[in-house]
């Protein structure tokens, strides 16, 4: 017999969702940091056995759209809500069960199995943990509660059996070598755009896109050239930086991370262009990927 299935993850900003992807499948895959709004694409991740394939999906967090692009990644959540097997909802410790109404309600009315994640159970205490999970399973009735801290790794051994025993039956829906569902150009724009957030402060790494423009795989060295789109002359000063030190320095974060994510060596090469106003643009976001053709 041969498991199956997709396991989709939603949740708020900035409550571990690619974090625990990334512990499940055992692969760093979706970019995570201390900012919130850091995903904003659907990124599968595939846990591969002799006997089972768990394709993982990681979603941008929840929010009230401001823009186009906003409206997308809210797309790729109604997506995930839409086509589970199993749908996992990430909630931290300082999250109140009343945020995002809405969604909870239409968690409540699915028919697949769900799973109620508290996780970063480690900055909390047992009695108000305990309150937690009172509180949660009067929210989400029908749910599993499992504590958990993706970044210490505790407890997703419970998680993983229990994801395990409520697939359904199911063929093999990528090859058993297969990690994701993404490419390594992809992953070169969202290695970037992690080092992005880490490095810059207020408003820049949320006005900023990045497109991969070559990505050439020769024996010796991958070619990386990107392009860091800015919404505003002002941003492109500040990305690039006095004398070009923060461009510098981002470009070699990332060629670093590059080489370690492709086991490569990788020559990177990154322009700043102003792109006004991307996040509102259809012919923008259809280029980066946001909305389909």
């Amino acid at each position: 017999m041969h498991k199956s299935g997709f396991v989709n993850i939603i949740g708020n900003p900035n409550v571990g969702k690619s974090t625990l992807m990334n512990a499940l499948v055992g692969e760093k895959l979706a970019i995570a940091t201390a900012k919130a709004q850091t995903t904003r694409h659907r990124i599968m991740g595939i846990a591969n056995g002799d006997d089972y394939q768990i394709i993982y999906s990681d979603t941008p967090g929840i929010l009230k759209p401001a823009y186009k692009m906003q409206e997308a990644m809210m797309s790729f959540v109604t997506g995930a809500l839409t086509d589970a097997d199993i749908l996992i909802y990430v909630t931290d410790t300082v999250e109140s069960p009343e945020k995002n109404k809405d969604y909870l309600d239409r968690v409540n009315r699915l028919e697949v199995p769900v799973f109620l994640i508290i996780n970063k159970i480690d900055l909390t205490t047992p009695d108000k943990l305990d309150k937690m999970f009172e509180e949660w399973q009067v929210r989400l009735p029908k749910a599993r509660i499992f504590p958990v801290s993706a970044q210490e790794n505790f407890n997703l051994d419970q998680l993983f059996k229990s994801i395990l025993e409520a697939l359904p039956e199911g063929p093999e829906y990528y090859p058993k070598d297969q990690v994701s569902d993404k490419n390594l150009r992809f992953f070169a724009g969202e290695i970037i755009r992690e080092k992005i957030f880490v490095n810059y402060q207020k408003e820049i790494p949320y006005c900023v896109e990045v497109s991969i423009d070559t990505f050439l795989e020769e024996e010796k060295m991958f070619t990386v050239e990107a392009t860091i789109n800015v919404a505003r002359e002002s941003q492109k000063g500040i990305v690039i930086g006095q004398g070009g030190k923060m461009l510098k320095k981002v470009g070699t974060e990332a060629r670093l991370a590059m080489e370690d994510f492709f086991e490569h060596k990788v020559f990177l090469k990154m322009y700043v262009k102003v792109n006004p106003d991307w996040r509102d643009s259809d012919r923008s976001l259809r280029q980066f990927g946001y909305i389909q053709s």
